[in-house]
């Protein structure tokens, strides 16, 4: 049976008070060439030869070189429009959100080579994440029906409704989720079951349409703040590490426009400048 859970009815806040904590720096690397049309989430394959990028406005998955930045491939222009969120499942399957299609698609991959295979579509318009579990299943953020819906061998299992404009969904390392609800200004952390366990919100963050993220194996959080032109590091307690950007429109180390996906491994964060069209890479620098 299909559970349905209402945000408002469970919402469980937390009182925070940020904390500034110098030892964690981050240091800007490398920029693409600004090729991309509104990049946003972003992903490494499982080799790492490829970091994957949801290019939006040029409707397709763009390969680049995560060194170089150079884009080395792309496919699904000629059927994705919108393409907002990439995952892979267990299989090394790729899952898409394609969001103008009220769908995500799933891919073979062969190289930079997509053969669609299947879709998500039921109960979910305008999806923006998308998450899969090692178990199977996969969560899906409907931006536009303000849900998550979980599917399971293609059914509908679960859903969270009361959302508003629900973005980017990542694993936390005890297996929750965290959840980017954008139109709300939040963030969830969520059970695999999609009870709300957490909120960060309020001036602790100052968050300002917060979209995507990535989650480093100790717990803390790298986010892309949209709509205040920042990327906020944030422990696993909750407390605000790091703010990169001024807070307006910018281009440059330490600057962004509009920012949107983020991509950790290891020591390297790689950030969707989405308004100007670019990849940033950076470095994390933690004694």
């Amino acid at each position: 049976m299909r559970s349905i859970i209402t945000a408002g009815a469970i919402l469980l806040s937390a009182a925070l008070t940020p904390a500034t904590v110098l030892a964690f720096e981050m240091r800007f690397e490398a920029a693409s060439e600004p090729v991309l049309s509104n990049p946003h989430d972003l992903k490494l394959n499982a080799s790492q030869a490829y970091l994957l990028v949801s290019d939006l406005g040029n409707n397709r998955v763009a390969f680049l070189d995560p060194v170089s930045l150079a884009v080395v491939g792309s496919f699904g222009a000629d059927h994705q429009s919108g393409t907002h969120d990439i995952d892979f499942d267990a299989d090394g399957r790729l899952h898409v959100a394609d969001t103008h299609n009220n769908r995500v698609t799933i891919y073979d991959l062969q190289g930079t080579a997509g053969t669609l295979v299947g879709e998500l579509s039921e109960r979910v318009r305008g999806p923006e994440g998308v998450l899969v579990g090692a178990d199977g299943r996969v969560y899906v953020a409907g931006a536009w029906s303000h849900n998550v819906v979980v599917y399971r061998d293609g059914a509908v299992v679960g859903e969270l409704e009361g959302l508003r404009s629900p973005h980017d969904l990542e694993w936390a390392p005890d297996g929750n989720i965290w959840l980017s609800d954008a139109g709300n200004d939040r963030m969830l952390l969520l059970s695999p079951e999609l009870k709300i366990l957490k909120e960060w919100s309020g001036p602790a963050f100052s968050f300002n349409g917060v979209r995507y993220q990535d989650v480093m194996p100790d717990g803390t959080v790298i986010a892309a703040d949209k709509n205040s032109h920042q990327v906020k590091v944030i422990s696993a307690d909750g407390r605000l590490l790091l703010t990169l950007g001024t807070g307006k429109p910018g281009m440059g180390p330490g600057a962004f426009t509009t920012p949107e996906g983020v991509e950790i491994h290891g020591d390297l964060v790689w950030i969707s400048d989405s308004g100007n069209n670019r990849i940033v890479r950076y470095r994390i620098i933690r004694d």
